[in-house]
């Protein structure tokens, strides 16, 4: 098992975080403010400004759930201080990408455009240059809706392992197969 869940959370100057009585975890900062419910189990303390969460017994399910809320908390940390960033590459002739109003509008090749409505928590920037594969870059303080939406825009055109066209995250690893005419040599 892993032992993360033992690692306290520093909380920056700025940072404001609040837990309530029933195990609610507010924390609010300059990007955001997110909240997460910790399972009563777990007990959190806040001193000094370091958030430590201790668990009731080395039983499996409460040294699974130390380490979760743990990651959990320290996301929305980095979140609200700081914030996520996600960059996708669109890969294909004649596929382009545009945002304007939190809407995207991806052309992928089919006989029509795709808008893709994001919600108010998430910033696109889109980017074509002459020469490049269009860039989408999606920002946010909310590192599990980020990750969300970024994976239910890659699924409208996956990567195909021939040419390599489709929808991939900047630095993807893509394994690439040889075509017909290789196997015929």
């Amino acid at each position: 098992m892993s032992r993360i869940g033992k690692k306290p959370i520093e909380i920056p100057k700025g940072i404001e975080l609040t837990i309530s009585e029933d195990n609610l975890v507010t924390i609010k900062g300059p990007k955001g403010t997110l909240s997460q419910q910790v399972d009563p189990e777990v007990k959190l303390s806040f001193e000094n400004g370091v958030l430590t969460l201790e668990r009731p017994s080395d039983e499996k399910k409460y040294k699974s759930l130390h380490g979760l809320y743990r990651a959990l908390l320290n996301n929305m940390v980095v979140g609200v201080s700081t914030g996520y960033k996600i960059e996708l590459e669109i890969i294909g002739v004649g596929f382009k990408a545009e945002a304007t109003n939190n809407i995207l509008k991806l052309d992928l090749g089919y006989s029509h455009n795709i808008f893709f409505a994001l919600p108010k928590e998430v910033e696109v920037i889109t980017q074509t240059d002459k020469g490049k594969n269009p860039m989408v870059t999606l920002q946010s303080f909310d590192k599990q809706l980020l990750g969300q939406i970024a994976a239910k825009i890659k699924s409208l055109r996956k990567v195909e392992p021939y040419k390599g066209k489709g929808i991939r995250e900047v630095g993807q690893y893509v394994r690439r197969k040889a075509g017909k005419s290789a196997a015929k040599k």
